[in-house]
Parts: C-alpha cells; sequence; structure tokens
C-alpha cells in the first residue's frame, strides 16, 4: 500500500489484513525498483490532503502503474491514478464531506454481488472531470459524475472510503478488489506474526541486550513477551513507576511479567523526578515531550548499569506512528505526539526495536492470547503512554493524581461489575481545570469537576460515545462526589471522533 498521508491509511491496511492478506505500507513515493523487490501482487493508493495538480503534491512512480499489477485508487489515490494516466482533475465545484451515496453503473468485478445504491463516507475537495483513456466510468454520485472508474489492465479508482464504518459495504468492496481482481488468498492471520517478528528481532538483536518498559498494558507486555521468546536471557523490563500510573499498576505488572513469564524485572519509583518535569506545565504536547524525555533519561540511567544495552524495545502500534505523522506519514497532518513516536530526542543511544509497529489493537491481543498471556491483560482496555497526565487538563501535581487516580478507578470498577468492560473500547475518568459550587450536607462546597468518558470503537482511528445505562452512570456519580474528596460534580462526555480525540489531550 503506498501511502500519500491520509489519516486513515493503516484503516485500510487493517481491513486488508482483516480479510486476511498481509499488507504493507510503504511510502507513495517510493520508486517502483524498491516496491517490485517485495514481490506485490496488488498496489492500493491511499488518500491525503494534497491536490494532484499542485507543485509538490506527492506522486508516485509512473512505473509502478504500468508494471501490470492491479491497482486500487482511493480518494487522493483515485485522483492521482487519473492524474499521472491523463485524465483532468479539479477543485469540485462542491466540497464532499461526509455520508453520500453512490449509484453502480458498471458492477465489474469490485461491486461484484454488491447493491446498485451503495451508501458511503466522502471526504474531498476534488473532482475527476475526465478519465484517463481506457477507463470506464462504474459509479456516480450527486457532486461526482465519476465516483468510480476502472479499466481492462486492473486498475481502479474510488472517490469514496471503503475503509472506514460509515461505508457499510467498504469491507466487501475491498475483498472484491483482493479476490477478484487481485487473485489474492486469505492465509494470512495474526498469529502467523509471531514467527516471522521473532526472526525479525534475532536478526536486529543479534547478540546484544535489549532494555523494554513496561507500562501494564496490552502493547508494552506483547512487545516484551515477543522479544523475551525471540532472544531470551537478553533482554531486562523496566517499570518506571512514573507516579502517572492507574492504581496498583506497579504490583500487577510485577506480578504477571516476572513471576508467570520469568522475564527480568527491574523496577524505578521515579515519580518526583517525572512531576517535577511537569510542573507548571500546561500545554499537552508539552506534556507529552516532557514525558518522553524523561522516560529516556531513565532508561538511560537504568542501562548504565546493564552492559552491553544498545537497543529499547517499544509496545509502538500503526495508531501511534500515523497521529504522530513519523516518516512513514510524512505526508499525513500531525494529530498529537506520543511519547514512544515522536517525543523521542534525535540523539537518543538506543536502536529502537519495535516489533508491534505494523499492527493494530486487535491484532496485539491476538497474538498476546497466542503467546499466552493472561486474558485480563491481553484484553485491558488502552492507557495512554503518558499515563494520567494527559487525563488532567492543567498542571499535573501530586494532589490532582490522587484525585484522577481515585475516581479512574471508580470508573472501571462500575464498568466491570455492569459488565460492559469489553464492549468498550475505552472508559475512563478525566479532571477538569473546572470548579463548581456544590453543597454537601449543610455546607456549600467549591469543588472539582470530574469528566467520564466512555466510548465504543473497532481501532482508535474512529469512535463513538458509549450509550451507557443511566443506572451505571448514577452509580459512577454518586461514588465518585462520595469517595473522592474535593468532587462535587461529574459530566459525562457525549462527543465521538472525529470530530473529537478519545483523550482530552
Amino acid at each position: 500500500m503506498l501511502d500519500f498521508g491520509s489519516q486513515y491509511s493503516q484503516l485500510i491496511a487493517r481491513r486488508v489484513r482483516e480479510a486476511g492478506v498481509y499488507c504493507e505500507l510503504i511510502p507513495g513515493t517510493t520508486p517502483w525498483e524498491a516496491i517490485r523487490a517485495r514481490a506485490p501482487q496488488a498496489l492500493i493508493l491511499s488518500g491525503g490532503p494534497s491536490s494532484v495538480y499542485e507543485d509538490g503534491a506527492p506522486r508516485c512512480d509512473p512505473a509502478a502503474l504500468e508494471a501490470g499489477v492491479p491497482v486500487l485508487g482511493i480518494c487522493y489515490g483515485m485522483q492521482l491514478l487519473a492524474y499521472q494516466l491523463g485524465g483532468k482533475v479539479a477543485p469540485a465545484g462542491k466540497r464532499e464531506y461526509g455520508p453520500a451515496s453512490v449509484r453502480v453503473r458498471d458492477r465489474a468485478r469490485l461491486f461484484h454481488d454488491l447493491p446498485t445504491e451503495l451508501p458511503v463516507w466522502m471526504s474531498h475537495g476534488d473532482t475527476i472531470l475526465e478519465a484517463p483513456r481506457g477507463f470506464r466510468r462504474l459509479a456516480e454520485s450527486e457532486n461526482s459524475t465519476i465516483a468510480a472508474m476502472a479499466d481492462d489492465a486492473g486498475r481502479y479508482g474510488i472517490a469514496f472510503h471503503p475503509e472506514v464504518i460509515h461505508t457499510p459495504q467498504g469491507r466487501d468492496i475491498l475483498r472484491n478488489f483482493l479476490y477478484q481482481v487481485a487473485g489474492c488468498r486469505g492465509t494470512w492471520k495474526p498469529a502467523a506474526f509471531i514467527d516471522e517478528a521473532t526472526r525479525a528481532i534475532r536478526e536486529q538483536v543479534a547478540d546484544g541486550r535489549v532494555l523494554c518498559a513496561l507500562s501494564g498494558g496490552v502493547d508494552s507486555a506483547v512487545c516484551a513477551t515477543l522479544v523475551h521468546r525471540a532472544i531470551p536471557g537478553q533482554l531486562t523490563c523496566l517499570i518506571v513507576d512514573n507516579g502517572l500510573l492507574r492504581r496498583d499498576e506497579r504490583r500487577r505488572v510485577e506480578e504477571v511479567m516476572q513471576r508467570h513469564l520469568g522475564i527480568d524485572l527491574k523496577a524505578v519509583d521515579a515519580s518526583d523526578e517525572f512531576l517535577d518535569a511537569l510542573q507548571g506545565i500546561i500545554d499537552p504536547e508539552e506534556k507529552r515531550r516532557r514525558i518522553g524525555a524523561s522516560f529516556i533519561k531513565v532508561f538511560e540511567r537504568e542501562a548504565a548499569s546493564l552492559l552491553g544495552t544498545d537497543f529499547l524495545a517499544q509496545g509502538t502500534l500503526y495508531p501511534d506512528v500515523i497521529e504522530s505523522t513519523s516518516h512513514d506519514t510524512h505526508n499525513a497532518h500531525r494529530i498529537k505526539t506520543h511519547h514512544n513516536v515522536g517525543g523521542l530526542p534525535a540523539d537518543l543511544r538506543f536502536k529502537l526495536v519495535e516489533p508491534l509497529r505494523y499492527l493494530f489493537k486487535d491484532e496485539v491481543r491476538a497474538i498476546g492470547s497466542a503467546l499466552g498471556l493472561p486474558e485480563d491483560m491481553v484484553q485491558r482496555q488502552p492507557f495512554p503512554g503518558p499515563g494520567l497526565a494527559v487525563r488532567i487538563i492543567g498542571e499535573v501535581t501530586q494532589e490532582r493524581l490522587e484525585t484522577l487516580r481515585a475516581a479512574d478507578w471508580i470508573v472501571v470498577d462500575e464498568i466491570k461489575a455492569a459488565g460492559l468492560y469489553r464492549s468498550l473500547w475505552q472508559s475512563f475518568a478525566i479532571l477538569t481545570p473546572l470548579q463548581s459550587v456544590g453543597v454537601m450536607g449543610d455546607y456549600r462546597t467549591y469543588g472539582n469537576v470530574v469528566a467520564v468518558r466512555a466510548v465504543q470503537s473497532e481501532d482508535g482511528m474512529t469512535a463513538d460515545w458509549a450509550r451507557l445505562p443511566y443506572e451505571v452512570l448514577a452509580k459512577i456519580s454518586s461514588r465518585i462526589v462520595n469517595e473522592v474528596p474535593g468532587v462535587n460534580r461529574v459530566v459525562y462526555d457525549i462527543s465521538s471522533k472525529p470530530p473529537s480525540t478519545i483523550e482530552w489531550e
């Protein structure tokens, strides 16, 4: 898959893998010779924020489009396919963004066994005025006379996004391209990744030593377990108690990783160091940078006692990479910096080992289960790398951390008690910078406002707020107000992603 900077490029890769076909994501400008060396069975051109007719807009190697390999262009990818093959692309009279309907005029193989009226998700400001020579129109929409096109050489283009859940038949369209057009076979499964990853780790590390920080989440746990499996005896895991963890996090990690798996484990209490670094800091990006820098300082200090430690293992996932706009997605617009991607210093002395970098959360969970990790760790909801610091809006202090930690514990406890934990992508509390008037007993109070966030999602790239039962919300609110000192009001976040993000910072 050639990536031209779409915020949803990884979703396309995810859908391809869901269909049992292995997919690699590479920069869209990669030369054809480098692509051909991978022996691709098909190429997918992603969307992107540019306009193909602008100077400096990313283009693919023309040889890739003439190589006889089936091609599917999506949104910008379709416009690029048209533009580079001699068609005409121009600004649309009306931007198409959001739900739309396309009318299929020619099912070809792409729309095999699908209805002629398809609800889809559009997100583009340009349109194709003329298709390239040899291409025929497959579908149209109200604002796009060419909403899908194809030629007899197996090159297809669609103006909408099949990867998002707002295009209900999107998976079917991608499967049709993979199986009907490209002749792929659905033989790739997440578990098959384990053997491939262990081989890659052995080749990269050889006889070196690896340091891995454990956060308590499934990503770092699976990362550490993979490294331990690949090079037993060469891994040391480090639990950094940064003071930003959830309640009882450190003990739980020690119990699972050291006692259950026998991994060499060290623990260090660096909470004062992190709090000092965060003193007076309000800007969320600066928080993330300082937390990332503090992590590296701790790593390097602890690694000094481990002779020959040259590698740092991280549980970086695909969504981390795209939201930080790494070199893999250099045309994308950054959403936020992840401490384990964008927050690393340029002079980092460690070489990074990131075996999960091209996986999604559900794939990591499947791999964790295959590796024998306990279910409660494998199914743990995602937790941000910078910890509770990004769930405190404003300055991070010890007192505010304790307030949030107690409120967050209640949220998760009640969600689990209601049997809802596995059905939610994330559920947590946020400590806002607001205070409001309240009455407790006969006394007037002026206390903190805690927000509760619960979302449903398939992958974290898009999410909808969870319609929690009122009785569950009432129990959460009652417990927080009565059990957490200094809090007199609880609110519930009913915004979705997009336009919001899941985390508040």
